[in-house]
C-alpha cells in the first residue's frame, strides 16, 4: 500500500569528437533549422535525456526534406557522423535504442546513404585489434542486429568480415583466458565476453541466408563457408572443454547444432547427422566431409555427460519439429533424444546440469506436442500413456517433484502436465474422464501422503484433465484434508495453488452446468464451509496461512461469499467466543473482512458500510480478544485498505487509540513486529490522504462537487488527523514510564520512528499534516536517551534510531555541563565488568559525537585535550562536525586502551577485575559506523588512527591469547569458594600450556585392563588454583575476581577486536599505492590482518573467541575476492592450499587442534570457501572436497589418524554451511560413506567426529525436523528419490547391510554388535515406498527386506526395535499382510527344542509395527482390511502360546500380548456389520484364558528383579482393560464375569498396574469433549461405588507419586457428593478433617508439583462443594475456609512453578461465581479481597500461559446476572491487560454492591502505595551484580507495576467521591504518614544517586522512580480523598496514559 519512491533515470550525454563538431559547425544554417543545427544543438548538450528528445526529433525533420535535396553533402556528413555516435554510445545507454528506433523510420531516399555511412563505421570497428576494446565491438553488433534495420543491413553487408572477426575473438578471448589463471576477477570478465560473443555468432549464423551470395556460400572455396566450418570446429572444442563455463557450453551446443542444421544441403540429412553426434553411431556409415572434419571429436572420442546433454539441448531447441519436415528419421531422433536424456538423468547429479536437464525435458516434451500434429501412428503409439518413454518420463517427475531446487520443482509441474497433453494428443477421440490413464494416475495420486509437495501440483494439473467433480466422487473430504495440511508453512502455497485450481475449476463446470438453478449454495457446501470450520477452531499457524495463501483467492473468485461468510459467523460469534488457541467465530469474521479490505472487496469504510457488515463493538472486542492473531486481525481491518489515499474515519481512530492503550505490551515478537508494520500503514494512509485534502482545500470548485462527508469539509479532518497523531504520540511517550516492559519500550519506540519516518519536516512550504518534532521537547528527548540504559540492545538500537531522525535542532544539547556528564558516564560505563553497559556507552558515546558542543565540553572535560584537535587548513574543505568529533572520542579511547593494556600486560587479573578492555574497543566500533569511511577529509589524521588501532589490537590480542588458546578456557580457573591471592592465578596464567596437543590420538586408547583412572597422572604437574583473588577497586574496595571474569574479559576482548579489525578491512578504502588519495589502509595492513586471523582460527580453543573471529575473518575474505589487487585477490587461494596440506601432514607437533571438533579449523575453511563466488565454476570447493573426502575416508595407511579427524569435523561444517547451497549436494554420498565406515575405526575420536558428520548429512539430506514425531514423513523420502540422487549409496547401503545381517545373525552364540547397524538402520528407517514406485525400478528396495529383517535378530534391545521400524517403510501396504503372514509362520512352536527368544522377540517387533502401519493407513477397501486382519488373526491364534506361561521369556510374552491389544483395536474400527469380529473367530475365549492363567491372576511369588516383568505386566494390564470393554460393549457378555475386576488391578503390589488402571479411570470419569468421544462409546465406569472407596483407601495409603496424584485428579474430576459421604466409613475421616488433610497434603507438597496442583484443585472443591451444600453450616468451618484462602495466595505466588499457578487460576475459575462475585459475601471482606489480589497478581504474571487462564477469570466474573451489565466486553474473553483493567474496575463496582466502600476502600489504598523496600532492594543490588556477570537484574518482560497503579487510580478515583462522609479519619490519617515517610525517604535515596543515575546505576534509579509514583500517587489520592483536590490524574508525573485522543490535557 505504501508508494515506492520512483527512481531517478540517469542518462550519460553523448560526446562528439572536435573534428565532428567543426563539420556540424560548417554546416549548421543560420535559423538553426536543419540537420546539421539539430545535431549541433544536441552534441553540445550535457544532459542525457534532453538529448533524447532532440534525436527524436531528427526523422520528422528528414521527412520533410524534398527527395531532390536528400544529396546535399551536408546529409551524407551528418549521417556519417550519426553512424560514429551510433557506435560510440555505451550499449547500456539508452540513447543507443533511442537512436536505433528513430532511424528504424528513416525516409527510403535517406536510407542507401545510411546504410553506407554505418557500414563504413562497422568496417572500422571490425578492424579492431585490441583484445580490450572486442568486447564494445561485439555489443555493437548485437545492437546492430536487434531491431535495427539500418544495422542490420550493414552487419548482412559485412557478413564475410564480421564472421572472420568473431572467428578472431572466439580463438583469441580462450588463450588469454588462460594467460589469467587466478585472476577470477579478469577471467569472469573475459568468460563473460565469450559468451556474448556465442550468442552474437548464434544470431549472425541464423541470418545466413539473407546474405546477398544467396546459395553460393554453400561451396567449399568460398570464405564464408570456410569461416562457418571453422565456427563448428571453435564451437566443438569449447562444447568438451570442462574449464569453460557451463553457459557457454551449452550455448555452443546450440551453435553447433545451428551450424549443422544451416550446413546441410537438405533437411532429411539433419536428423541423421545430428544422430550421429549424440548416439556416438559414425561407424562406417557415410558423413559429409565438412562434418568429419569438424565434428570428429563429438562423434569418436569418449564425450563427457554434459557435452552429450548441451547436443541434446541444442537438437531439441535448433531444429523444427512441427509440421513433420524431418519424417520418419526426425521421429527416431526424437524418441533417442529422449532415451539419451533419461540415462544422463541417472548420471549427472551436480545442481545446475539437474537444472538444465530439467529445461531440456520440458522443451522435449514441447517438441514432442509439435511432432504429434502431424506425426505417424507409430509415434503416438510410442508417446501414449501405457510408453516405455511416457513411463520414463512419469518416473522422473515422481523422483525430482520435491527436489530441493525450486527451478527443477517447477520444471517438473509442466513436464508432467505438458506429459498429459501428449498423451491426450495421441489418444485422440477417448475422453479424459473415463481414460484408464487419467484414472489410474488420479487414483495413485491421492493414495499419496498430503506432505508430498509433487500430490499437489501434479493433481492441479489433472483436474484442468478431469475435472473437479470427478475427484471429489473420490473423495468428498479432499477441500477439508488439504486445509488441514495447511498448517505446514511449506505446504500452505503448494495447498492453496490446488484448491484453487479446484474450486475454479468447480464454479466454472457447475455454471455451465447449472441452467438458471441456484449452483453457489452447492459450491459454498463444498469449498466455504470446511474453511469457516477450521478458521474458528483452527490452530494459530492453520488458521495464519489459510488467511494469506487461500482467502485472498477465494474471495477474488467469488467476491460474493463474502456476505455469506459474514452472515454464518455473525449468528456465532456470543456462542463461539473463542481462546487464546482458537480463533473463534468473532477471530474468523475479523479475518474474513480483513482480507476483503485489503484486496479491495469492501467497496468503503463508511459507517454505513461497517454497521451493516460488524458492529464497532465487535470491532473493540476483537481488539482486545485474548487470541493474538484476532487482535492483528481486528487492527488489521482498520489500518488496511487497497486505496493508499482513502480518508481514515473518526471511528477508526478511535478504535486505533483504543488499541494503542491495551496492546503495545505484548510478548510475541512477531505480534509486536505485525502491530508496527499495520500502523505504519495507517500512517502512510494519513499522510498521503491528508495531501489530497490540502488539494481539495486549495481548490474551492472541486471541493463542492464531492460527495464525500470528509472531502466536503478537508479542513476538519485535516485537524482530526492533525489531533490523532498528536494523541498517539502521548500515548507513546507515556509508555516509556519508569519500569514499563522491554516489549512496551520496543512498540513505542518502532511506532515513533515510524511517525518520525512518514512525517519528516516538510521542505520549504509544502502543507504538513503533522510533524513529530512538534510534539517533543528536552524531556521527552532525554526519556528516549533513557532507553539506552535497556539491557536489550534492539531497544538501544530504536532508541538512537529515533534521536538520529529527529531534527538536529531538538536534539542539540546547549549545557556543556549535562554533556561532560554523560561523556564521563559513557567512559565509565565503557569499562564496566558488565558486558551490556559497554553497549551503552557505544550508544552514549554516538549520540555526543553529533553534538557541536562536544569539543568544547571535553575541553573542561579533559584540561589538557589528548591531542591537537583537527581544524580547516586553508584551501582545504570543511571537516565535517562528525568526523572532527569521531577523530577525537577514537582517539581518546584508544589512549585509554592503551593505558589498560599496559597494565593488563603485568596483570591480566587486574585488568578483568577493573578494567576489562574490550568495552573500550566495542565503543571504538561504534563510534566508526558514525563515519562515511570512504569520503572523510581528515585522511593523514585517519591513517595515523588506523594503523595505531591495528597495532594496539594485536597488542590486546596477544595479552588474551594464552587463555582463549589454552587446553580448557572455560575450567581454566577452578570454581572455588576459597579466597586465594592473585599469584597463584598469575602463575597458572604465564605457564599454561595446551594438554590436548595431538598426542593423545597417535595410538588407540585401550581401557580394558585397567580397573580404575589415576588421578594422580592427570593433575601431575597442574597446581591448584582457586576461584577468586581480592584486587583493590577504583575507589579501593575491595573485589573479588572470578574464574567467570577473567574469561568474559578475554575472549570478549578477542571478539570486539576480531570485528574491529574486520570492519577496518571492510569499511576503509584500500591504499594500493603509496599516493592512493583515499585509502587508509595498505596492503601490507591487510595480509597481517589475514595472517592473525589465520592463527586465531587455528589456534583458539575457546569457541566464543574463534566463532567471532570467524565473523571478522569472512569479511576480510569478502573484501579479497572482490578486490582488484592481483596479490591480494589470490590470497584465499593460497591459504586454503595451505592450510589442507597442514592438516594432510597433521603430526603429533602440530599445533592444529584435534579436540573441540578441530576448534576453528573448519570455520577457517568455510570462511575462504564462503567468499569463492558462486556463479563461477566453484574450482576451491571442488578441490577442498576431494582432499576432505580422501583424507576422511580410511585407508590402509595407519600412521596417524588426526588428519582424518580434522577431515571429518571439516566436511561435517561444511554440509551445514547453508551458503553453499546445492553445490556440495554431489559429494553427499561421499561423506555418508565417509561417516559409515569411520564408524569402524578403533580410534574413539573418528568415531566421535563420524558421528557428528553423519547427523549433519542426515540434517542435509531429509531436511531440518520440524515435530516431534520422529516417524514422521516431512523428514523422509522414497526410496526412488533417495537413491536417484545418490545412486552412489545403493550398492554401498546394500553392502553395508549384507555384512551387518550376516554379523548379527551368525550362529555362533557370541554377542556380536557391529558398530554400523545404528548408523544403517537409522538411515533406511527414514526411507518409504511410494505408491508411484515401479516395480521394474533398477534401484528397487525389496533387496533390503531380507537383511533387515534379520538385523531384528539382534541381541541389542534397541537394534530389535530399530529394525522393526525401519522395516516397515519398505513393505508396501499391500505387501503387508503377506508379510505379517510369513513372520508369523517363522515363529516356533511350544514343541520346538531351539527357541531363541531374541529371534522370536525381533519378529514380533517387525509384525507389530507392519500391524500398526496397516491399521493407519487410511487408503484400503474396508471388505478387503477386514478379511485380511481375519486371517492374520487366525495366523496369531496359532502361535498364542508365546503369550501364555508356557513361554518362559516375559520379553516376548509382552510383545505377543501387545499384538493382541493392536488387533482388538484394528477389529474395533471396523464398519458395523462388516466381517465376523474377534467374538466368532473364538478370539476373547482364548484371551481369557491368557488373563485367567497369568501371573496378574495367581500371584507372582519372584521378585520384580525378573527382565519384563514389568513391560509384561502393563501390556498385560492393558489386554485386561481392552477384555473389560469389549465385554461392557457387548450385551450377550455382559452377565459374565471378567476373569479380572477393575477394583483388583487398583489393589495389584505393582504401581505400574495401578497407575494405567488409573489413567483408565481418569480416562472415563473426565468430561467429554469433543476429542475424548472414545470414552463416551466405552460406556458408564463399572462399579463405581465400589471404585469410590477403593479410591479414598488409595488416597491414604497411597505411596507412588504418579499413582497418588492420580487418585487425587479422579476424585476431583467425580461427583463430590458420591464419595465425599463415605469418608468416615472408609477412611474414618469427617468431610471436614479430608478438607484440611487435603490443604495439608498441597502445603507439604511444593517440591512434587503435580501433587500439590491437584491437592490445591480437590480441596477447592470441597471447600465450593462445603459451601453450596450447608450454607448454614459455614462457621463451623471457617478456620479451614481461611486457611484454604491462604493456600490459594501462596500458590499464586510468582516464586512458585508455572503449573502449580495455572492449577490456582483454575481454582480462581472454579470459586469465582461462589466467592468472587456473589451478591453476598460469602467469604467475609478481607479474604475476597485476598483472593481478587491472588487474580490481580496471576494477570501480571510473567507468563503468557497463566495470564490467559487468569484472564478467563474475568470471563467468567463479566458472565453473572449482577456484573454482565457493566461493561461492554461481558461474556467476552479478553488479554491480560483489559482484563487486569476490566477486573479493577469490577472490584470497585462489586465493593458498592456489597455495601463495603469504607471498609475496601483502605486497603485498595494500601496496595496502592505497596512496600518500601527500596533501602534493601539497593543494597542487594550491588551484591549481585558483583556475583554474576551476564546477570542483568530484574528484567520485566511483561508486568508493568505502573500500569496496575494507574488501573486503581483510575477506578478509584469515582469511589473516593462516593465514600468521603464514611471514610475513618484515623485510618486515613495513618496511612498518610506512613505514604509522606515514605516519600521522604525516596527523596534522600535520590539525592544520594549520582549525577546520572539512569545509566550508571540504572536498577536503583527505576526502582526509585517507580516507588516514588506509587507513593505520590497514593497522596495525591488521599488529598482527593478529603476533598483538597478536584481531580488526582494530572498530579501524576509519569503513569502510563489512560487519555482519549481528542482530549488536549495530556500533551507534554
Amino acid at each position: 500500500m505504501v508508494l515506492k519512491k520512483k527512481k531517478d533515470i540517469q542518462v550519460a550525454a553523448l560526446i562528439v569528437g572536435h573534428q565532428e563538431l567543426e563539420t556540424l559547425r560548417s554546416f549548421a544554417d543560420a535559423e538553426g533549422e536543419n540537420l546539421a543545427s539539430l545535431l549541433l544543438r544536441c552534441v553540445q548538450l550535457t544532459d542525457g535525456l534532453i538529448q533524447i528528445h532532440c534525436i527524436k526529433e531528427i526523422v520528422p525533420l528528414l521527412e520533410k526534406i524534398d527527395r531532390n535535396q536528400a544529396c546535399d553533402p551536408m546529409f551524407q556528413s551528418c549521417l556519417d557522423i550519426l553512424g560514429r555516435i551510433y557506435f560510440s554510445v555505451d550499449p547500456k545507454n539508452p540513447l543507443k535504442k533511442v537512436l536505433a528506433s528513430s532511424l528504424n523510420g528513416l525516409p527510403e531516399p535517406f536510407f542507401a546513404d545510411a546504410v553506407r555511412s554505418f557500414t563504413c563505421c562497422l568496417r572500422e570497428e571490425l578492424k579492431t585489434t585490441n583484445l580490450s576494446s572486442y568486447r564494445k565491438v561485439i555489443d555493437n553488433l548485437a545492437s546492430c542486429m536487434e531491431n535495427f534495420n539500418l544495422g542490420r543491413t550493414s552487419v548482412m553487408n559485412l557478413f564475410k568480415d564480421v564472421l572472420q572477426f568473431l572467428q578472431k575473438v572466439l580463438v583469441e578471448i580462450p588463450e588469454e583466458n588462460r594467460k589469467f589463471t587466478g585472476n577470477h576477477i579478469a577471467q569472469t570478465e573475459l568468460m563473460h565476453d565469450l559468451l556474448i560473443t556465442i550468442r552474437v555468432s548464434v544470431m549472425l549464423v541464423q541470418k545466413v541466408q539473407e546474405i546477398s551470395e544467396g546459395g553460393l556460400w554453400k561451396i567449399p572455396s568460398s570464405p564464408i563457408w570456410q569461416s562457418m566450418c571453422d565456427l563448428l570446429s571453435i564451437f566443438s572444442k569449447f562444447l568438451r572443454n570442462d574449464d569453460l563455463l557451463q553457459n557457454i557450453q551449452s550455448t555452443s551446443g546450440l551453435a553447433v547444432i545451428l551450424l549443422i542444421k544451416t550446413m546441410c544441403d537438405t533437411t532429411e540429412m539433419i536428423p541423421g547427422l545430428v544422430n550421429h553426434l549424440i548416439l556416438h553411431s559414425v561407424g562406417s556409415s557415410r558423413v559429409p566431409e565438412w562434418f568429419w572434419s569438424t565434428c570428429r571429436g563429438l562423434c569418436t572420442e569418449d564425450v563427457p555427460g554434459p557435452t552429450l546433454l548441451f547436443l541434446c539441448q541444442g537438437a531439441v531447441a535448433m531444429l523444427n519439429w512441427k509440421d513433420g519436415s524431418m519424417g520418419q528419421r526426425g521421429e527416431k531422433l526424437l524418441m533417442d533424444i529422449a532415451s539419451v536424456l533419461f540415462t544422463l538423468s541417472l548420471q549427472l547429479k551436480e545442481s545446475s546440469l539437474e537444472m538444465f536437464l530439467s529445461r531440456i525435458l520440458v522443451i522435449w516434451t514441447n517438441s514432442a506436442l509439435d511432432m504429434l500434429e502431424s506425426s505417424s501412428l507409430s509415434l503416438k503409439s510410442g508417446l501414449n500413456g501405457n510408453s516405455d518413454t511416457v513411463g520414463r518420463l512419469l518416473e522422473y517427475v515422481y523422483t525430482h517433484w520435491e527436489h530441493p531446487l525450486d527451478a527443477v520443482r517447477h520444471q517438473t509441474k509442466i513436464i508432467f502436465r505438458n506429459l498429459l497433453q501428449i498423451h491426450q494428443r495421441s489418444m485422440e477421440g477417448s475422453a479424459c474422464t473415463s481414460d484408464p490413464f487419467f484414472l489410474g494416475l488420479t487414483e495413485s495420486l491421492l493414495r499419496l501422503e498430503w506432505h508430498v509437495k509433487g500430490k499437489y501440483t501434479c493433481l492441479s494439473c489433472l483436474v484442468d484433465c478431469v475435472g473437479t467433480e470427478n475427484i471429489l466422487v473420490v473423495n468428498k473430504t479432499i477441500p477439508s484434508q488439504i486445509l488441514e495440511v495447511m498448517g505446514d508453512q511449506s505446504l500452505a502455497p503448494y495447498a492453496s495453488d490446488l484448491l484453487e485450481t479446484m474450486f475454479k475449476n468447480h464454479k466454472n463446470r457447475l455454471k455451465s452446468q447449472s441452467l438458471g438453478s441456484p449452483w453457489i449454495d452447492q459450491w459454498h457446501e463444498t469449498w466455504v464451509s470446511p474453511l469457516l470450520l477450521i478458521l474458528r477452531e483452527g490452530s494459530l499457524e492453520q488458521t495464519a496461512y489459510i488467511i494469506d495463501y487461500y482467502l485472498p483467492k477465494l474471495l477474488k473468485c467469488s467476491p460474493e461469499s463474502l456476505g455469506y461468510m459474514v452472515k454464518i459467523l455473525q449468528t456465532s460469534t456470543n456462542v463461539n467466543t473463542g481462546s487464546c488457541n482458537s480463533r473463534g467465530s468473532l477471530g474468523a469474521l475479523m479475518a474474513c473482512l480483513r482480507t476483503a479490505r485489503a484486496h479491495g472487496h469492501l467497496q468503503s469504510a463508511s459507517h454505513v458500510t461497517w454497521a451493516s457488515l460488524v458492529s464497532s463493538a465487535k470491532i473493540k472486542q476483537g481488539l482486545v480478544h485474548q487470541h493474538c492473531q484476532v487482535r492483528i486481525d481486528a487492527l488489521g481491518l482498520l489500518c488496511e485498505s487497497h486505496r493508499s489515499t482513502e480518508i481514515v474515519s473518526v471511528e477508526e481512530m478511535q478504535l486505533v487509540q483504543f488499541f494503542i492503550l491495551y496492546n503495545l505490551n505484548s510478548q510475541s515478537p512477531g505480534m509486536r513486529q505485525q502491530i508496527c508494520s499495520l500502523l505504519k500503514k495507517l500512517f502512510s494512509r494519513i499522510q498521503e490522504s491528508s495531501q489530497v485534502l490540502y488539494k481539495l482545500e486549495q481548490s474551492k470548485s472541486q471541493q463542492e462537487s464531492v460527495n464525500d462527508s470528509a472531502k466536503k469539509n478537508p479542513a476538519e479532518t485535516l485537524q482530526q488527523y492533525q489531533d490523532f497523531m498528536s494523541s498517539i504520540c502521548n500515548s507513546l511517550f507515556g509508555a516509556l514510564f519508569p519500569g514499563s516492559s522491554h516489549s512496551t519500550k520496543f512498540s513505542a519506540l518502532t511506532i515513533l520512528g515510524s511517525i518520525a519516518e512518514l512525517f519528516p519536516v516538510p521542505e520549504g512550504k509544502a502543507p504538513a499534516v503533522f510533524q513529530l518534532s512538534h510534539e517533543i521537547d528536552f524531556t521527552r528527548v532525554e526519556t528516549i536517551m533513557e532507553c539506552f540504559s535497556s539491557t536489550f540492545e534492539e531497544v538501544k538500537i530504536l532508541a538512537f534510531d529515533l534521536l538520529m531522525k529527529l531534527p538536529k535542532t531538538i536534539v542539540h544539547f546547549q549545557d556543556s555541563l549535562k554533556l561532560q556528564a554523560l561523556f564521563r558516564a559513557a567512559m565509565d560505563l565503557s569499562t564496566s565488568t558488565k558486558p551490556y553497559d559497554c553497549v551503552t556507552a557505544s550508544y552514549l558515546l554516538r549520540f555526543l559525537i553529533g553534538q557541536e558542543g562536544l569539543p568544547a565540553a571535553l575541553a573542561t572535560f579533559f584540561n589538557n585535550p589528548p591531542g591537537p584537535l583537527p581544524c580547516q587548513r586553508d584551501g582545504e574543505e570543511p571537516v565535517a562536525l562528525v568526523e572532527r568529533n569521531t577523530l577525537m572520542v577514537i582517539r581518546h579511547l584508544l589512549e585509554n586502551l592503551e593505558r589498560e593494556i599496559s597494565q593488563a600486560e603485568s596483570s591480566l587479573l587486574q585488568a578483568a577485575a577493573l578494567f576489562p578492555m574490550y568495552g573500550r574497543v566495542h565503543c571504538i566500533i561504534g563510534a566508526f559506523q558514525q563515519l562515511p569511511l570512504n569520503s572523510v577529509v581528515l585522511v593523514s589524521e585517519w591513517r595515523h588512527v588506523v594503523a595505531k588501532l591495528i597495532l594496539t589490537s594485536y597488542r590486546l590480542s596477544a595479552v588474551v591469547a594464552p587463555v582463549v588458546q589454552s587446553s580448557s578456557p572455560e575450567g581454566l580457573i577452578p570454581m572455588d569458594t576459597d579466597s586465594e591471592t592473585a599469584s597463584r592465578l598469575q602463575m597458572i596464567l604465564n605457564e599454561i600450556q595446551p594438554r590436548d596437543t595431538n598426542d593423545y590420538f597417535n595410538q588407540v586408547k585401550m581401557t580394558k585392563n585397567h580397573n580404575g583412572l589415576h588421578f594422580e597422572d592427570l593433575t601431575a604437574g597442574v597446581p591448584m588454583i582457586t576461584t577468586s583473588a581480592k584486587m583493590k577497586g577504583k575507589e579501593g574496595q575491595s573485589c573479588d575476581v572470578t574464574a567467570q571474569a577473567v574469561l568474559v574479559c578475554c575472549w570478549r576482548s578477542m571478539k570486539e577486536v576480531a570485528l574491529l579489525l574486520g570492519m577496518l578491512c571492510q569499511l576503509v578504502p584500500l591504499k594500493s599505492m603509496p599516493e592512493a588519495p583515499g585509502g587508509l589502509v595498505t596492503v601490507e595492513q591487510v595480509k597481517n590482518i589475514g595472517d592473525y586471523f589465520k592463527q586465531h582460527l587455528l589456534q583458539s580453543r575457546h569457541r566464543g573467541a574463534f566463532e567471532l573471529a570467524y565473523t571478522g575473518f569472512v569479511k576480510l575474505t569478502q573484501v579479497l575476492s572482490r578486490c582488484p589487487n592481483e596479490c591480494l585477490q589470490s590470497l584465499p587461494e593460497q591459504w586454503l592450499r595451505d592450510v589442507l596440506e597442514e592438516i594432510k601432514s597433521s603430526n603429533p607437533s602440530s599445533k592444529l587442534c584435534a579436540t573441540r571438533r578441530s576448534a576453528g579449523i573448519p570455520f577457517y575453511i568455510q570462511a575462504l570457501l564462503a567468499s569463492e563466488p558462486k556463479k563461477g565454476r566453484m574450482d576451491l570447493l571442488k578441490i577442498t572436497m576431494k582432499e576432505l573426502i580422501s583424507l576422511a575416508v580410511p585407508s590402509g595407511d595407519s600412521q596417524s589418524s588426526v588428519p582424518q579427524v580434522h577431515a571429518l569435523n571439516i566436511l561435517r561444517a561444511l554440509f551445514r554451511d547453508t551458503r553453499l547451497g546445492e553445490n556440495i549436494i554431489p559429494y553427499v554420498a561421499d561423506g555418508i560413506q565417509a561417516a559409515i565406515l569411520g564408524f569402524l575405526s578403533p580410534v574413539w575420536a573418528v568415531r566421535n567426529s563420524s558421528t557428528l558428520l553423519f547427523s549433519s548429512l542426515i540434517t542435509r539430506i531429509f531436511g531440518v525436523k520440524r515435530g516431534k514425531d520422529e516417524h514422521s514423513k516431512k523428514n523422509r523420502m522414497t526410496g526412488r528419490e533417495f537413491f536417484s540422487r545418490f545412486p552412489a549409496l545403493y550398492p554401498f547401503l546394500l553392502k553395508q547391510l549384507e555384512v551387518v545381517a550376516n554379523t548379527v545373525d551368525s550362529d555362533s552364540s557370541e554377542l556380536k554388535l557391529h558398530p554400523n547397524l545404528f548408523l544403517l538402520l537409522l538411515i533406511l528407517g527414514r526411507l518409504y515406498p511410494s505408491p508411484m514406485d515401479g516395480t521394474s525400478s533398477a534401484l528397487s528396495m525389496a533387496p533390503f527386506v531380507p537383511f533387515i529383517r534379520r538385523c531384528g535378530h539382534s541381541a541389542v534391545y534397541r537394534s530389535r526395535e530399530m529394525a522393526a521400524q525401519a522395516l516397515v517403510p519398505f513393505v508396501m501396504i499391500d505387501q503387508i499382510p503377506n508379510t505379517i503372514r510369513s513372520l508369523l509362520s517363522e515363529l516356533p512352536d511350544c514343541t520346538d527344542l531351539c527357541i531363541r527368544q531374541n529371534h522370536v522377540h525381533g519378529m514380533l517387533l517387525q509384525v507389530s509395527h507392519l500391524l500398526q502401519s496397516y491399521s493407519d493407513s487410511k487408503h484400503r477397501a474396508n471388505s478387503d482390511f477386514q478379511q485380511e486382519l481375519t486371517d492374520i488373526t487366525v495366523c496369531i491364534k496359532a502361535k498364542l502360546w508365546l503369550a501364555k506361561r508356557q513361554n518362559p521369556c516375559l520379553v516376548t510374552r509382552a510383545a505377543c500380548i501387545d499384538i493382541l491389544i493392536l488387533l482388538t483395536r484394528c477389529l474395533d474400527k471396523a464398519p458395523k456389520g462388516s466381517q465376523p469380529g474377534l467374538k466368532i473367530l473364538g478370539f476373547w475365549e482364548e484371551v481369557g484364558t491368557i488373563i485367567s492363567e497369568s501371573e496378574l491372576k495367581t500371584g507372582i511369588l519372584c521378585s520384580s528383579a525378573i527382565p519384563g516383568l514389568i513391560q509384561y505386566l502393563q501390556s498385560l494390564t492393558r489386554l485386561v482393560i481392552a477384555a473389560m470393554f469389549a465385554s461392557a460393549a457387548d450385551p450377550s457378555e455382559k452377565t459374565k464375569e471378567t476373569p479380572i475386576s477393575l477394583v483388583q488391578l487398583l489393589h495389584s503390589n505393582f504401581p505400574e498396574v495401578r497407575l494405567l488402571t488409573l489413567e483408565t479411570v481418569l480416562h472415563l470419569v473426565t468430561p467429554t469433549v469433543p476429542e475424548q468421544k472414545r470414552g463416551e462409546e466405552r460406556g458408564p465406569l463399572p462399579s463405581l461405588p465400589d471404585v469410590g472407596e477403593t479410591l479414598l483407601k488409595m488416597a491414604m495409603e497411597e505411596k507412588h507419586q504418579d499413582c497418588f496424584g492420580k487418585v487425587l485428579k479422579i476424585l476431583h474430576c467425580m461427583d463430590v457428593s458420591k464419595w465425599l459421604p463415605l469418608t468416615e466409613s472408609c477412611i474414618h475421616r469427617t468431610p471436614k478433617e479430608f478438607l484440611t488433610w487435603t490443604m495439608n497434603v498441597a502445603n507439604v507438597s511444593s517440591e512434587r508439583i503435580t501433587i500439590q496442583s491437584q491437592a490445591l484443585r480437590l480441596a477447592s472443591g470441597l471447600v465450593t462443594h462445603h459451601v453450596q451444600v450447608d450454607k448454614e453450616g459455614l462457621p463451623s468451618i471457617e478456620k479451614e475456609l481461611n486457611q484454604w484462602v491462604q493456600l490459594v495466595a501462596y500458590c499464586c505466588g510468582g516464586e512458585l512453578q508455572t503449573e502449580t499457578r495455572l492449577a490456582a487460576a483454575e481454582v480462581l475459575i472454579s470459586i469465582t461465581p461462589v466467592f468472587l462475585t456473589n451478591q453476598h459475601l460469602i467469604l467475609g471482606l478481607p479474604d475476597t479481597l485476598t483472593l481478587w489480589k491472588c487474580v490481580f497478581i496471576l494477570l501480571q504474571s510473567e507468563e503468557q500461559a497463566v495470564r490467559d487462564k487468569a484472564a478467563e477469570v474475568v470471563q467468567v466474573a463479566l458472565s453473572q446476572e449482577n456484573t454482565c451489565r457493566t461493561t461492554e466486553f461481558a461474556f467476552c474473553l479478553v488479554d491480560a491487560s483489559m482484563a487486569l483493567d476490566l477486573a479493577v474496575a469490577l472490584l470497585c463496582e462489586l465493593l458498592q454492591q456489597w455495601d463495603q466502600l469504607s471498609e475496601g476502600l483502605p486497603t485498595l489504598l494500601q496496595w496502592l502505595l505497596g512496600e518500601d523496600d527500596t533501602t534493601n532492594c539497593i543494597e542487594d543490588t550491588s551484591q549481585v551484580e558483583d556475583d554474576f556477570v551476564f546477570d542483568k537484574g530484574e528484567v520485566n518482560f511483561w508486568a508493568e507495576t505502573l500500569t496496575y497503579i494507574s488501573h486503581l487510580v483510575k477506578h478509584l478515583s469515582p469511589l473516593c467521591k462516593k465514600s468521603w462522609p464514611s471514610q475513618d479519619p484515623q485510618e486515613l490519617s495513618q496511612l498518610r504518614k506512613t505514604a509522606s515517610q515514605q516519600f521522604q525517604h525516596l527523596a534522600q535515596l535520590s539525592k544520594e544517586l549520582p549525577p546520572t543515575p539512569e545509566f550508571s546505576k540504572t536498577t536503583d534509579y527505576m526502582r526509585l522512580c517507580i516507588q516514588k509514583e506509587r507513593t505520590l500517587a497514593c497522596l495525591k489520592m488521599l488529598d482527593f480523598l478529603e476533598g483538597k483536590v478536584e481531580n488526582p490524574s494530572p498530579g501524576l508525573l509519569r503513569l502510563p496514559n489512560l487519555l482519549s485522543f481528542n482530549s488536549t490535557e495530556n500533551k507534554a
